[in-house]
């Protein structure tokens, strides 16, 4: 069984709340994340919302992060999914989990596009 790509789910609890509410640091936290793993960023488009809380989503060529926060709650939600083999969505979340402080994080890892691979032909 093959995959087309891996999705992580990652819920980051005890964050430091200052750092989930400032728009510039979630951006730059999210970008260098993807560029940690080896992604190529495409877009970036995030959003300071009031009185507080940030979400956001970096495209990157090998599909996307994003995270929503709840700096009231130390709380945010995070998902990196990657396709290929070239991007290591893993890299990504610990860099994530880090620049926030997380001090718990739950992870759930969904394989996206599982199939079976087709039967080679054989020439002859």
């Amino acid at each position: 069984m093959n995959a087309l790509g891996r999705h992580i789910l990652a819920e980051l609890y005890g964050c430091n709340s200052e750092s989930l509410n400032d728009l510039k640091k979630v951006e730059k936290a999210m970008v260098s994340a993807a560029l940690k793993a080896g992604a190529e960023v495409r877009e970036v488009a995030f959003h300071k919302f009031s009185p507080q809380g940030v979400s956001g989503v970096v495209v990157i060529s090998e599909s996307h992060l994003a995270i929503h926060t709840w700096p009231e709650y130390g709380y945010a939600a995070v998902d990196v999914f990657t396709c290929g083999d070239q991007v290591d969505p893993w890299i990504a979340c610990g860099f994530i989990n880090e620049a926030f402080g997380a001090k718990n994080v739950t992870t759930n890892e969904v394989k996206r596009g599982v199939f079976e691979e087709p039967a080679k032909k054989i020439a002859g």
